[in-house]
């Protein structure tokens, strides 16, 4: 397909730069047969005993950092842990590293450049292990997106708000947004209701905001991306399949490790390891029913994803309805839940 089928305008104003307080205070639309106008956390009113809700438990790591290389100012993205100590990251200008050279964050904190490819590069840093996470703690900032334009920067809440209230296993490099509008309260709602939590992991790359350079959907390459689904969480979504609940993803990403783990019945399994999976519509899900998810850029893989699930013309139709209704969108913004198209 063509990369500008999947192409709108949103007026900059749109675009979310904080977000809503208390968290479950952001809109919901429900994408289905109609769209329905909602608050958050409503959701807990779309939500069926047995049901089950996967979340991505990864953690968002403070992974930009402003250093320089023999005088010249250089700022990197790290986007995929390679090894102990080993990152692939976006750097700017990534023309000021050459292979060898010595990238300074601190007189404590460095790295050497091992390789580089185009923007791409890799850097071997001087610490590994929990000693490599403090300097990031100390040193790094958090990644926000490229679209959050503010005139004062980063904000120290966006330490806690750019993360969500689960966030366990270190390594994302952005947030899985869906998940940031869920609070401690709203999470107990739910499972009072009998939905059942199961917690899967995907890091987040830095790659998720790469726009998409070709004119064909086909000529696009996916960024992988690290994730576990242990033999508890595919037993606990199997069990509840069986019993009729519907598997609801919160986020893409959730979706796309369970897509990419499960077989053509829709049957998981532990898996640890590198997914690239690429969805775009013709696309067969196997196991998603519902998908929750936050607004998406145009043209972006995550556009494409979501006309995958719920139908090209329905989502066309849903964005120019939350566009008119002033929804809030990106990573800050409003909410959607969505039914799969067909269902």
């Amino acid at each position: 397909m063509l990369v500008s089928d999947f192409n709108f305008d949103l007026p900059k104003e749109l675009i979310a730069d904080k977000p809503k307080f208390p968290r479950d205070t952001s809109r919901l639309l429900v994408v289905g047969n109609q769209l329905t106008d909602k608050r958050f956390s409503d959701i807990i009113d779309l939500l069926n005993p047995n049901d089950v809700l996967v979340f991505n438990d990864t953690k968002v790591i403070p992974a930009r950092l402003l250093g320089n290389r023999t005088g010249a100012k250089v700022e990197v993205t790290l986007h995929k842990n390679e090894s102990d100590g080993v990152w692939k990251v976006f750097a700017k200008p990534a023309k000021k590293l050459k292979v060898g050279d010595i990238f300074s964050v601190a007189d404590d904190f460095c790295a050497t450049v091992l390789d580089k490819n185009e923007g791409e590069v890799t850097l071997q840093f001087s610490t590994n292990g929990e000693e490599f996470f403090d300097k990031l703690n100390k040193y790094g900032q958090m990644p926000l997106p490229p679209y959050i334009d503010r005139k004062d920067g980063m904000l120290n809440s966006d330490i806690k708000d750019y993360q969500t209230v689960y966030a366990k296993n270190k390594g994302a490099v952005a947030a899985p947004t869906a998940g940031l509008h869920f609070t401690e309260e709203l999470l107990r709602k739910i499972d009072k209701k009998g939905v059942k939590r199961v917690f899967t992991t995907l890091h987040v790359g830095a790659g998720t905001f790469l726009p998409v350079k070709v004119d064909d959907t086909k000529d696009h390459k996916m960024h992988s991306e690290f994730g576990i689904v242990t033999k508890d969480a595919a037993n606990a979504i199997n069990e509840s399949r069986k019993s009729g609940g519907r598997v609801i993803c919160v986020g893409t990403t959730s979706l796309r490790i369970l897509e990419s783990v499960a077989d053509d019945e829709g049957n998981l399994s532990e898996f640890e390891g590198e997914t690239d999976i690429f969805i775009t519509p013709g696309y067969k899900f196997k196991i998603a029913d519902c998908l929750l998810t936050n607004f998406h850029i145009p043209k972006s893989t995550l556009f494409m994803l979501v006309s995958a699930f719920s139908g090209l013309e329905r989502m066309q139709d849903a964005y120019r309805h939350a566009i008119s209704q002033k929804y809030r969108f990106y990573s800050y913004g409003d909410a959607c839940f969505l039914n799969r198209f067909g269902m």
